[in-house]
């Protein structure tokens, strides 16, 4: 598992009080929302916060494709890497 990977699954646990959820019960393709772990809005809003918070870089809630960078972990990584690049 990627560094950047772990930590955005740290991240996650810890800004939502996910505490009976360790790093290795997050997969990296498994999806964040519905379904998958479980997340719902109020969640997302509260990990973009930490994300733009941790990573210095700024989340538009309104560009069309920023649902999909929230899709799963590895989703996540590549655009905060993307991001971080530019």
């Amino acid at each position: 598992m990627s560094d950047l990977k772990r930590e955005i699954k740290l991240l996650i646990i810890d800004a939502l009080g996910l505490e009976d959820i360790g790093v290795d019960d997050i997969g990296d393709d498994q999806t964040l929302f519905g379904e998958g772990l479980g997340l719902d809005s109020v969640d997302a809003l509260e990990l973009g916060l930490a994300i733009q918070k941790k990573y210095g870089i700024k989340i538009d809630a309104e560009a069309n494709d920023t649902r999909g960078h929230f899709t799963n972990v590895a989703s996540l990584a590549a655009f905060v890497t993307a991001k971080k690049a530019a």
